[in-house]
């Protein structure tokens, strides 16, 4: 299992530095906005898109409320989606890159966190695991979203 550090390491720190979400991320992530609503939120913004679609991402947060899928997961995943269908390509195209993106999405995360928020956030475990997850999600989502840039 991956080690949950509470700090980001100089190397991870210079990364969320360099990326645009990972810093807005701190305006919306334990200001009201759930993990997910706060991804979700930074990646509308990159995208520029309506802001009212985060609520699309409201009942994601706690793990889907329920302490399963980490909504800094399944929030990435949402933002990869609707990126890809922002792309000036076919439909089934669009789909085959959000598909091997949301793979490289998920590959990543399991090598730096568990699936579910229960397994993250333990009893006892401070908020500052999921901050610092938060921003790594973000940097990476930002890193796949940027990958192809034939957006409009």
């Amino acid at each position: 299992m991956p080690d949950l550090k509470e700090e980001l390491t100089p190397d991870e720190l210079r990364w969320v530095e360099s990326s645009i979400m990972a810093r807005d991320l701190k305006n919306y992530f334990g200001e009201g906005y759930s993990c997910a609503e706060s991804l979700f939120m930074v990646s509308l913004r990159l995208l520029k898109k309506s802001e009212e679609l985060v609520w699309a991402a409201a009942g994601f947060g706690g793990g889907l409320y329920h302490k399963d899928l980490c909504g800094f997961l399944t929030a990435g995943i949402m933002a990869i989606g609707l990126s890809s269908g922002m792309l000036n390509k076919e439909r089934r195209e669009a789909k085959d890159h959000c598909g091997q993106q949301v793979k490289d999405y998920w590959k990543w995360w399991q090598s730096v966190a568990p699936l579910r928020c229960a397994d993250i956030r333990t009893e006892g475990t401070s908020s500052s695991v999921c901050r610092r997850l938060g921003q790594m999600a973000a940097a990476k989502t930002e890193a796949l979203i940027k990958a192809v840039k034939t957006h409009p």
